[in-house]
């Protein structure tokens, strides 16, 4: 075993999987370990440890199009909003709106600004247009960056103005809904104090109209479908549950109860890729680290709670295979609150503590490699269960890497991912001001 600076002591060659390149359009031979770690799952989780690197946009792009070609995996599933994710879809499966257009309505939370992003969905639809089973695209999210109930209370209400002649939701509903609807990731703090200061009988009458709504379309599901088909039926149905749960995220946090919020989001992301399958699909699922691992999340000063990855491996056992991501350097998501003034990314720190997971595999192989877990030697996997902790970002999280992953992907250096300009144009006037003030970045807070 080899250490670093930070005198961390690095696994032995034996575990290192070398990854040749993260390059979308080459050869993936050097991916077979995949072969064997994949198996029979039926979703296979890729992680990363904060969003908008290049570098894990790229690593998922090229493991979706390994999973597809070699496995006939049939669906990309990402940690964005499910509503807005079907023009996404509609897209890849030859939809004519400009892909700038696209990627910025047809993902949330800033996911689709970036141009590794639409070079995944233009590999996406060119593979689309010959293949026998297309690849569909999910998003599996709450609806309006998790700021915004509109977008999908606006897909539900428009879907029955044609499947329910006559019925006619209050108008108070959207009316109330609006008037904390943030349009981006940038809104979301003013939206959510704009959801607060909402007189209680207000926040009340809004959550009453849902469940009035989610009970009118499940009881009346057979009328629908005189004049709708069971597919729209059941997404507006599935748009329906992530708006509900919206806002019961958002009672929640205005209750200072941001652990049930957390909780609550979990539950509905398993929920939606579990949905997704029973379409028959096989489930590429790219998310954060946080979302993904089978082990529960714990940042500082929160308690552990379930995620993700647990409702999924609780419901699907082996068929849930989870690749974890781990860093050394570079840029990485500001988290600080002045992220909203422009500085988007952060450097990462260069001393990662010792006894973290990034500083094991930082001290174990310079390059990009891969390492399959559940494979590992007994002094190798010794080394992993005296980790106690993995980096986020620039912060850190309690960890197990065993029970949390089944192999892990480490990347030396990550870079903050090109915004791009036909997407930007599309995005809301808010994120274009923020782009427009982006400074570079600056070293990581202690």
């Amino acid at each position: 075993m080899t250490t670093d600076a930070t005198g961390a002591a690095g696994l032995s060659g034996k575990a290192v999987l070398p990854l040749r390149t993260l390059s979308p359009e080459a050869a993936t031979d050097d991916l077979e370990w995949l072969d064997r770690a994949v198996g029979g799952a039926r979703v296979v989780a890729i992680g990363e440890s904060a969003h908008y690197n290049a570098e894990f946009y790229q690593l998922r792009h090229r493991v979706l199009r390994h999973l597809v070609e070699r496995h006939g995996f049939s669906a990309y599933a990402m940690e964005s909003g499910y509503a807005e994710g079907q023009l996404a879809d509609a897209w890849v499966r030859g939809g004519e709106e400009r892909l700038g257009h696209v990627m910025a309505q047809g993902t949330t939370s800033l996911m689709g600004l970036w141009q590794p992003l639409g070079a995944q969905l233009e590999w996406m639809r060119r593979h689309n247009r010959t293949a026998a089973r297309p690849v569909g695209f999910h998003g599996i999210d709450m609806p309006g960056s998790m700021a915004s109930l509109l977008p999908g209370l606006d897909a539900v209400l428009a879907y029955l103005a044609d499947a329910d002649p006559g019925f006619g939701a209050d108008p108070r509903l959207r009316e109330t809904a609006a008037a904390f609807a943030g349009t981006s990731a940038f809104s979301a703090p003013a939206a959510i104090g704009a959801y607060v200061d909402l007189a209680p009988e207000r926040k009340d009458a809004l959550t009453a109209g849902l469940a009035d709504l989610t009970a009118r379309m499940t009881g009346r599901r057979l009328d629908h479908l005189r004049h709708s088909t069971a597919g729209a039926h059941a997404r507006a149905l599935r748009t329906l549950h992530l708006t509900v749960t919206l806002d019961a995220m958002l009672r929640a946090l205005s209750r200072g109860e941001a652990h049930a919020m957390m909780l609550s989001r979990s539950a509905a992301l398993a929920d939606t890729v579990e949905w997704v399958l029973r379409g028959g699909d096989r489930i590429v699922l790219g998310a954060h680290n946080l979302h993904v691992q089978r082990w529960p999340a714990t940042l500082t000063g929160t308690s552990p709670a379930t995620t993700m990855g647990m409702h999924l491996a609780d419901r699907l056992g082996e068929e849930y295979v989870v690749i974890g991501t781990t860093t050394a350097t570079g840029e990485t998501l500001n988290t600080g609150p002045d992220f909203y003034e422009g500085r988007l990314f952060t450097e990462l720190a260069a001393d990662t503590r010792p006894d973290s997971l990034d500083a094991v595999m930082a001290a174990t192989h310079d390059g990009p490699f891969a390492t399959d877990l559940r494979r590992l030697s007994p002094a190798d996997a010794t080394a992993l269960r005296a980790v106690s902790r993995q980096r986020f970002g620039a912060a850190y999280s309690g960890q197990s890497p065993l029970d949390a992953y089944d192999a892990l992907v480490h990347l030396p250096h990550v870079t903050a991912a090109e915004p791009d300009r036909a997407a930007l144009a599309h995005a809301p006037r808010d994120v274009r001001e923020a782009f427009a003030r982006w400074r570079p970045a600056e070293p990581a807070r202690a």
